[in-house]
């Protein structure tokens, strides 16, 4: 069966639940793991389990999405691969939820990501040491390096020859995508007159055929979804692999709670279609996004854990952080013509590590990042001019320029707060569960840092030969909620994602992140992933779990 095939066959076949006689035979033996969510890292963790011999069942709340049949070339139609479901958001600087920084359904946010794959620097995994801000994480970069090279080998990572920054410096598996596109070209022309580096990005997109997939057209819709199937995602990759190991994947499946039976969960209790179903376990891995995994501990709180399910230290759901994903557009003279190409093609992270020259620690990447028009109207929509919204014929006069914009955007760190948080409100959502509540508020360094990005930004714009024109605030990439650490009374789980409360009890995904980096989190989730893999298939070999 050709790969195309194969996906399109799951995608028929594990549409919602089986047959009952199937789901009641399952429920009552019970399963070695269950994993919530089916993203970047619950499709790692699913196929190196299954692989490994182990009984896996994948829980997602999203549909198990046919990318021949389900995606399209519309931005407003692909809006739904978002997280659309209601959260309430207050603090200083309130997020935006949704397509933004959240997937709903088979693949997760990979389904719609724009296949930036970075490593995380050495420094990343020890702030506070380095820097003394943040904390330190409980693993090195060394840690995970032979999991960066495993994940990149196995789907294909494209890149350049010399990667300039951080401990790796390549070459990737695949070579760089070309051309790129006329924005990053001219991007590494106006770095290249500052004495900036730039390099092209490395990409988790073929720049050619790979395990029956095709090389990328250029199509320009990462964001909406790969109907070539030439973007990675656990769609397309790392389920249907799972699925041929014996892994069972329940879409359109909420679940509700996690059962425990005292000291240890006993499996998740879940809704599909308004009837309630259990699935028993031996461990479960919670690897949904950072609003959604808070919310499931604090809302599954027993009288034995009455502050919620892995919260001793009162962890769960603190010091969330984003991205600071801020955009510069600027006005050239020359056609640009931004919806062209895969959005990244070209970045630059000479920012990235602490200069304290510059008034604040960390750092930050930038990133040529191309935009369709629809999203780009609504981005610098939202920007205030003389203290009212650009907006009506303003707007339309701006976006008649569409052509000749360029677009520089930011991915910069945030540091750890512990007043950003996810708790529960007294709103309840239609499966009776209390809606999360998302606080943030910037902090002064990451303050500083945006202004020092947006300037160079600026900078770069201007040597283009362009004019900035709209400075769009944003984030991206939520990160943090339950952070791993070696103290249970400062973090909720160890390094391998294990929660310190309960032993069978497990947390996967850029939810355990200690600190943010200034770099696109996907690589870094999917290495954990992989990671806590081989540490529980050893944990059940051993019979230590």
């Amino acid at each position: 069966m050709k790969h195309e095939d194969r996906v399109t066959h799951h995608s028929d076949h594990y549409q919602g639940h089986r047959s009952k006689e199937l789901n009641q035979r399952k429920y009552a033996d019970g399963a070695d793991i269950c994993i919530v969510g089916a993203g970047a890292a619950g499709g790692v963790l699913a196929y190196e389990l299954a692989k490994a011999g182990l009984d896996v069942v994948v829980i997602e709340a999203g549909p198990f999405w046919n990318p021949q049949t389900d995606f399209a070339s519309d931005e407003l139609a692909m809006k739904g691969l978002g997280w659309q479901d209601t959260r309430l958001v207050d603090g200083a600087n309130p997020l935006k939820m949704g397509h933004n920084n959240s997937g709903r359904g088979v693949g997760g946010g990979t389904v719609h990501f724009t296949g930036v794959f970075l490593r995380f620097h050495e420094s990343d995994f020890m702030t506070y040491t380095a820097d003394g801000v943040g904390h330190d994480w409980p693993i090195r970069y060394a840690d995970l390096e032979p999991y960066y090279d495993k994940i990149e080998r196995d789907i294909a990572v494209s890149g350049p020859k010399h990667f300039p920054w951080g401990s790796f410096k390549g070459p990737y598996p695949y070579p760089v995508r070309e051309p790129i596109s006329a924005n990053s070209q001219l991007f590494r022309e106006a770095c290249e007159k500052l004495g900036i580096n730039s390099e092209v990005a490395p990409l988790a997109i073929l720049s050619a055929p790979f395990e029956g997939r095709p090389p990328c057209i250029n199509r320009g819709f990462c964001n909406q979804g790969c109907m070539p199937n030439a973007k990675y995602s656990g769609l397309i990759h790392h389920i249907p692999k799972a699925i041929e190991h014996g892994a069972e994947i329940l879409s359109d499946c909420m679940v509700t709670q996690i059962l425990t039976d005292g000291t240890k969960v006993t499996g998740v209790q879940f809704d599909h279609d308004g009837k309630t179903y259990e699935q028993k376990a031996r461990v479960v891995i919670l690897a949904g996004f950072v609003v959604e995994t808070p919310r499931l501990l604090l809302h599954s709180a027993t009288s034995h854990f009455p502050e919620g399910l892995a919260n001793s230290s009162g962890w769960v759901g603190k010091a969330i952080m984003p991205h600071s994903s801020h955009d510069v557009y600027g006005l050239l003279q020359e056609e640009v013509r931004l919806y062209k190409g895969t959005p990244v093609l070209a970045l630059t992270q000479d920012f990235y590590e602490t200069d304290r020259s510059r008034g604040f620690a960390r750092g930050y990447t930038l990133n040529a990042h191309g935009a369709r028009p629809v999203a780009m109207a609504g981005a610098i929509s939202t920007q205030r001019v003389d203290g009212s919204l650009l907006w009506g014929s303003a707007l339309r006069e701006s976006m008649l320029d569409y052509n000749r914009f360029a677009r520089i955007t930011l991915v910069g760190e945030v540091l750890p707060h512990e007043q950003n948080r996810v708790t529960l409100t007294d709103e309840k959502d239609e499966y009776g569960i209390p809606r999360a509540k998302v606080t943030f508020s910037y902090q002064e360094n990451d303050l500083l840092l945006i202004d020092h990005a947006v300037r160079t930004m600026k900078e770069i714009i201007e040597a283009m030969g362009g004019r900035p024109a709209h400075i769009v605030e944003d984030t991206a990439h939520l990160m943090g909620g339950c952070r791993m650490g070696d103290d249970p009374s400062t973090s909720v789980v160890n390094q391998y994602g294990r929660t310190h409360d309960i032993p069978n009890l497990y947390i996967a995904g850029a939810s355990t992140f200690v600190t943010s980096s200034g770099a696109n989190p996907t690589n870094t989730v999917m290495a954990l992933a992989a990671r806590t893999a081989d540490h529980l298939i050893e944990m059940m070999k051993q019979r230590e779990i």
